[in-house]
């Protein structure tokens, strides 16, 4: 599933060779693709236990998050995401919920908690919470009715 969400984040980010039938096909799976992200985005959640470190439910999630950042950063799509019930509602929870997380715990969501000395950030959840607010930010985007909800 995370190839899969890897693929199509390459497909959605290369903006000069979609075709609009290829936008189309896109855009009706962009449904689908903030449906699992509504139903999953708990499992990020479970990444600030040690041993969870490696969940998959976890990763595709990220991808998720990752391609419908893609997604309505491009125009064709984002009035279609903007408009879908409780994306918006679902990315500022989660967002709240990640805060308090990195609050209690190793803050395993932000770049500048997870570096110590000179290792590398390896951890998927890095830059999680940043995504999200690359998202909200997407959605309120000339969005008047979005913005008076954030």
């Amino acid at each position: 599933r995370v190839t899969l969400l890897e693929l199509m984040m390459v497909k959605v980010s290369d903006k000069n060779s979609v075709s609009s039938e290829e936008i189309n096909v896109l855009v009706r799976h962009a449904d689908f693709l903030a449906d699992c992200f509504q139903e999953k985005c708990g499992a990020v959640l479970k990444l600030t236990a040690a041993a969870a470190a490696e969940d998959e439910e976890a990763l595709v999630t990220i991808r998720l998050l990752d391609v419908l950042c893609e997604m309505t950063s491009n125009s064709s799509q984002l009035e279609h995401l903007q408009a879908f019930p409780g994306l918006l509602e679902t990315a500022v929870d989660t967002l709240r919920l990640t805060h308090l997380a990195g609050k209690q715990a190793v803050n395993i969501f932000t770049a500048t908690h997870a570096v110590t000395g000179q290792e590398e950030i390896s951890h998927p959840a890095v830059g999680f919470k940043s995504h999200l607010i690359r998202l909200i930010g997407n959605l309120c985007y000339r969005n008047k009715e979005n913005q008076d909800k954030v």
